[in-house]
C-alpha cells in the first residue's frame, strides 16, 4: 500500500508539472511566428501602441477591400497572390500578426483582436465595402473584428468553434479548460454578427476537424451562416481546391 501510495504521488507530482509546463508554455503550442518569403508582394507598415506591424497589400482604389487574417503558422504574404485572382479589382491587407513577417511584439489573442480591430477601421475609412477573412487561427480573429467592425461579408476557412474545443480533441488529459488562456471563442460571439457569413471547411481535416466548422454554425443566428464543406480537402491544403476560390467569393455549393 505505501509503494502504492509513492507511485501515485509521483504520478500527481509529474501531472502536475506537465500541467503547469502546458499553463506557462502554451502559447508556443498556438503561435508559430513565421518569416515572409514572397519578396513580389508590396508591404506597408501599421503602428498600434508603438507596435510597428507590417502588412502584405495588394493596393487598389475603390470602394471594395479585402482583409485576410491568417493561419498561426502561415506567411501571409503567399495568400495575397490567390485573393487577388478571386477579387480581381479590391484593395487585399494580409496583417502578419506581432511576431511574425518582421513584426514587432508578442502574439496573444487580445492583441491581435486589438490590432486587427484597428486596422479594420483604419482600411474602411477609405474602402467602405470590406470583406473579412480569417483561415483556421485567424478565423478566432476575424470573429471577433467582425463583432466590432461589421463587414460587408465574413468568411470563416477551416474555423473552429473554440481553440479550448479543438485543444480538448488533441490533449484529452489535460484540463485545458482550467488551462488555457487564449481561447478564442468563436461560438460564444457568432450570435452577435449578423453579416452574410461564409464557413469553409475541409472534410479531410485531421487539425480542426470540420464538426467544430459545423459546431460554429449552429452558433449563429438562424439563416446566418453558409457552411461550405470542401470533400477531399485538408487543413493545410484547403485553397488548392477548386471549390476554394468559389467558397470565398460566396458562389461555392454546400
Amino acid at each position: 500500500m505505501k509503494t502504492l501510495l509513492v507511485l501515485a504521488g509521483l504520478a500527481a507530482l509529474l501531472y502536475g508539472l506537465v500541467c503547469g509546463a502546458f499553463f506557462l508554455g502554451q502559447r508556443a503550442f498556438i503561435y508559430f511566428p513565421v518569416a515572409d518569403r514572397d519578396d513580389a508582394v508590396p508591404v506597408t507598415t501599421f503602428v498600434r501602441d508603438g507596435v510597428r506591424l507590417r502588412v502584405s497589400v495588394h493596393p487598389a482604389d475603390g470602394a471594395r477591400a479585402v482583409v485576410y487574417f491568417g493561419g498561426n503558422a502561415e506567411d501571409v504574404s503567399r495568400a495575397v497572390a490567390g485573393l487577388r485572382d478571386a477579387f480581381p479589382g479590391a484593395a487585399l491587407y494580409a496583417p502578419h500578426y506581432r511576431g511574425y513577417g518582421g513584426s514587432g511584439g508578442m502574439p496573444t489573442e487580445r492583441a491581435l483582436v486589438d490590432d486587427g480591430s484597428a486596422l479594420v477601421a483604419d482600411i474602411a475609412a477609405r474602402h467602405p465595402e470590406v470583406v473579412l477573412i480569417g483561415r483556421s487561427l485567424g478565423s478566432g480573429v476575424a470573429v471577433q473584428v467582425a463583432r466590432r467592425h461589421p463587414p460587408a461579408r465574413l468568411v470563416l476557412v477551416t474555423p473552429f468553434d473554440s481553440l479550448a474545443a479543438v485543444a480538448r480533441r488533441h490533449y484529452p488529459w489535460l484540463p485545458v479548460d482550467l488551462l488555457l488562456r487564449d481561447r478564442y471563442d468563436s461560438a460564444a460571439h457568432a450570435a452577435s454578427i449578423h453579416v452574410p457569413t461564409t464557413l469553409v471547411a475541409a472534410a479531410d481535416d485531421a487539425i480542426v476537424p470540420a464538426e467544430h466548422a459545423r459546431a460554429l454554425a449552429r452558433a449563429f443566428a438562424p439563416g446566418r451562416a453558409r457552411l461550405v464543406v470542401l470533400a477531399g480537402a485538408g487543413h493545410n491544403d484547403i485553397d488548392a481546391h477548386p471549390g476554394y476560390a468559389p467558397a470565398l467569393i460566396g458562389t461555392g455549393t454546400r
